[in-house]
């Protein structure tokens, strides 16, 4: 039977049953609403296995939801990928509405839409804390591309010269698509034709169309899963070439065992 960590939390510590458990509590709509998608069909949800809680566990594999930083799954994920497959979850809003609740609470809350819209790439932010795992056969990362609500309150406990708003939560609005990779090569592959060779950071960020920082994210998780290497500096800028497809599969444990990533329409 697959395992699934969700939260860490031991299976003594859950509650009486019909309760929601402290996993649940934790959850927001945007988790609640992607647990639902994956476990629609009779698949099991929040199933104590082996000492821990699923998720959601489809066949013999594990679903894992994550809406933030992946920092917690650098512990969780090592041993249960050594036996059981994995999905990791990952969403993106590729288009957010704000939502504010009115100074009265008789009227209507205010909805507007966000003039930033999401990227696949932006789960470099994410993956920066476990991009060697995506090495791993028994890994796939689901980027979810989303239309969100975005909901924030007041937080009046907040000193008078920060901004008061604050997120409340996120609330799934649709799903548009869910790219599916199966190694940082597919990640990679997104941005290839774009980079000169050898590249540098600043290449990066503009065949992404993103920061700095989120391409230095990227430039760490490409050297980190091994698509890329240092081949010296200009200046004070890592200078990085690709690593040939032929020295990456000599040096994967497991080489030939992942299947190709892509883009899956759901």
């Amino acid at each position: 039977m697959p395992l699934h960590f969700v939260h860490g939390m031991e299976a003594s510590e859950r509650p009486a049953a019909g309760a929601p458990s402290i996993g649940e509590l934790n959850e927001r709509s945007l988790h609640r609403a992607l647990k639902a998608r994956y476990a629609a069909g009779g698949n099991a949800t929040e199933q104590a296995i082996d000492g821990f809680v699923a998720d959601v566990v489809v066949g013999d594999r594990i679903v894992e939801v994550h809406t933030g930083s992946f920092v917690p799954l650098k512990r969780k994920l090592p041993p249960l990928l050594e036996r059981h497959p994995v999905t990791l979850v990952f969403p993106i809003a590729r288009d957010r509405y704000i939502v504010k609740a009115a100074a009265r609470p008789s009227a209507p809350a205010k909805r507007r839409m966000s003039p930033k819209h999401g990227s696949v790439l932006e789960v470099f932010s994410a993956l920066v804390s476990i991009p060697a795992l995506l090495a791993h056969p028994n890994l796939t990362l689901e980027v979810v591309l989303t239309v969100e609500e975005e909901v924030r309150a007041i937080n009046r406990g907040r000193s008078r010269w920060r901004h008061p708003w604050v997120r409340a939560d996120r609330r799934l609005v649709d799903v548009v698509a869910t790219h599916v990779f199966a190694s940082m090569a597919d990640l990679f592959a997104m941005l290839d034709a774009e980079l000169p060779e050898p590249f540098t950071t600043g290449d990066l960020a503009a065949a992404m169309g993103a920061s700095r920082r989120l391409a230095g994210q990227a430039a760490f998780c490409f050297r980190e899963g091994g698509v890329s290497e240092v081949c010296g500096k200009r200046g004070n800028a890592l200078v990085y070439r690709r690593v040939p497809a032929a020295t990456r599969r000599a040096l994967s444990p497991a080489a030939g065992t992942a299947s190709p990533g892509g883009l899956r329409a759901r």
